[in-house]
This record gives structure tokens, sequence and C-alpha cells, in this order.
């Protein structure tokens, strides 16, 4: 796996060598920072981004929640800072991660430090696994519980926020499972600790998917991009409270996210869920997702945005 020769730091590319965040800062004492996961795939017409104006929209919105006034960067900047990395970097594919972070502010005040952007780039291919895309994964309920919205701002996307995903996780890998289910302060399914959850019940011909509802968890792109694809292909997608229950006795539960991608569930604290394997609702929404990053599909047109200047060289050489 190639590594990642340059970074984007305030207005320019650097080497990646320089991508450093000062120790005394808010954005690594306190975790004060915003930042977005996004995907560059390969296509037949070559690489594009996946979704590329709604993460950037979500980067700002998550900026303006946490409550910075002035920003280093438009959405147009960040839209070229992330195709001049990818291209600078030659990666036909690859995960995205442009940040902005709090410099200084040690006396736990936004207007005391200043906010730096950069983004990142590099290779990563199967985040929960190779195999976990055909045989589905283990999960179980972890005993953390998902943030409180008057804890934490839950629709933005911050880097604090993620420690309690670090320790659901970690509880729940030495307990021998693969991922963790958050459930919410109320004590409904929430979400995992970096994808969103759907649950399908087959009754009588029911063609309907459960998802929970957006108040308390983050409106991951992704979800909305298979609540989208399954309504194109006839499914019913309701949002609504789900109790952990729920989740065994159903005949399919899936995650989605930008790393982790379209992935069953096929075990839940220990009970086989469905068939123990990824159901027939889960395939057909992962190949209709497939289908879409690959640029083969009736939305990837408004759903993928061209890696011009990387596409550019292709051509050129």
């Amino acid at each position: 796996m190639a590594a990642a020769r340059y970074i984007w730091i305030g207005d320019s590319l650097r080497p990646a060598s320089e991508g450093v965040v000062p120790f005394v800062s808010a954005a690594v004492q306190y975790g004060f920072a915003v930042f977005e996961g996004i995907r560059c795939y390969a296509t037949d017409k070559g690489s594009a981004v996946f979704r590329m104006h709604e993460h950037v929209e979500r980067l700002l919105d998550s900026a303006h929640i946490v409550g910075f006034r002035e920003l280093p960067v438009t959405a147009e900047q960040v839209q070229t800072a992330i195709n001049q990395t990818i291209a600078a970097n030659e990666f036909s594919s690859c995960y995205i991660r442009p940040m902005i972070y709090l410099d200084g502010a040690m006396s736990l005040t936004v207007e005391a430090g200043e906010p730096r952007f950069v983004v990142a780039v590099w290779e990563w291919k199967a985040f929960l696994g190779a195999e976990a895309k055909e045989r589905g994964i283990r999960a179980n309920i972890a005993s953390f519980t998902r943030l409180h919205p008057n804890i934490m701002m839950t629709k933005a996307k911050v880097s604090g926020n993620y420690v309690s995903s670090i320790l659901a996780k970690t509880e729940s890998q030495r307990a021998g499972f693969d991922e963790a289910i958050m459930l919410g302060p109320d004590g409904y399914v929430a979400e995992c600790t970096g994808e969103n959850i759907f649950v399908v019940r087959n009754t009588a011909g029911n063609k309907t998917i459960y998802t929970p509802p957006r108040a308390g968890i983050l409106e991951g792109i992704t979800r909305d991009s298979l609540i989208t694809l399954a309504r194109d292909s006839g499914y019913s997608v309701v949002e609504e409270p789900i109790s952990r229950d729920q989740l065994y006795i159903a005949d399919e539960v899936f995650v989605c996210g930008t790393a982790a991608e379209v992935v069953a569930l096929r075990e839940i604290d220990f009970r086989v869920i469905g068939e123990g394997q990824a159901g027939p609702v889960t395939r057909a929404l992962q190949q209709e997702f497939d289908k879409v990053v690959s640029g083969k599909h009736a939305r990837s047109a408004e759903w993928l945005a061209p890696v011009l200047a990387l596409n550019a060289a292709a051509l050129n050489d």
C-alpha cells in the first residue's frame, strides 16, 4: 500500500512529513476539531469523489455548530484542496480526511485560538475486514451510551465525539466481536461506533426498512444515499425508534458508512440474525451502492465528482 507523499496545509500542498499538529492546541488537548470522511473511487471514466458537495457542506456545518465564527476556507476552496491532494498523491481510489482544527485556545474558548485547515488522503480498502461484505460481521450492544445531544453536538462530526466510539469498539473487539452498537440516552438503538444502522423485518411480503430517527444520530451521507437507493428500488424506509430486542428478531440488520460502505450484521449479542449472513435486501443495496460508486448507476452522474486534475494527468501519460 503506497504512502501519501503530500498533504494539504492551509492554502497549499506540503510534503506529508509536515502534516503535524502542535501539541499545545485545543485540537490535541481537548479534541476540538471537525472533520469529514470521504471516499474517492476508481471508475471507468476516471477517479471520482463520492458526494463531495454534501461532505464539504457538512464539514462547514460542523464548524459552524461548534462555534467557529471565521473559517480559513470556503466550500470551493475545500473542494479544490481535496482534488489537488488526491491528484498530487496519484491515488486512483483513496480515503479523504479534511479537517478544521483549533490551534491554541488553551484557555477553553474558541476565540482564543486560530482555525487551521488540512486535508490528508490515504489508501484504504476494507475498513471492517476483507470478508465482512460477503459474510457479515458480529456485533454487540456497547456498555457505552451514544452522546446526549445536550452534552455534545451530535450533528457535528467533532473529533472529541469519537472518544466514546473508541471505547465502545475496543470493548467489543476485546470481547471477540467486530463492532459495537450504541444505544441512545433514551435506551433505543442509535448507531454503531462509525456507522448508521438499518433493520429489515420480512412479514407478509412487507418491503419496509427501518432505521433510527435522525434527532440523536449523525446523519450519515452514506445513510442518506442508501435511503434514496432503497426507495428507488421500491422499498419503504421508515425512521422510528428501534429497541435492542427488535434487532434480535430482525430478518436482516445492516450498517453503512463512508469507510464501511454496506455490511450485514450476522450476529448480535450471540444471537444469529436471520440466516446468519447478508440477506437479500442487504445484498441488493450492496449491489446498487457498488454500481453508484463505480459509475455504472443512474445516480452516478449526480453523486460522483470527477478528480479532473488526476484524470487529465492520466490521459496525458
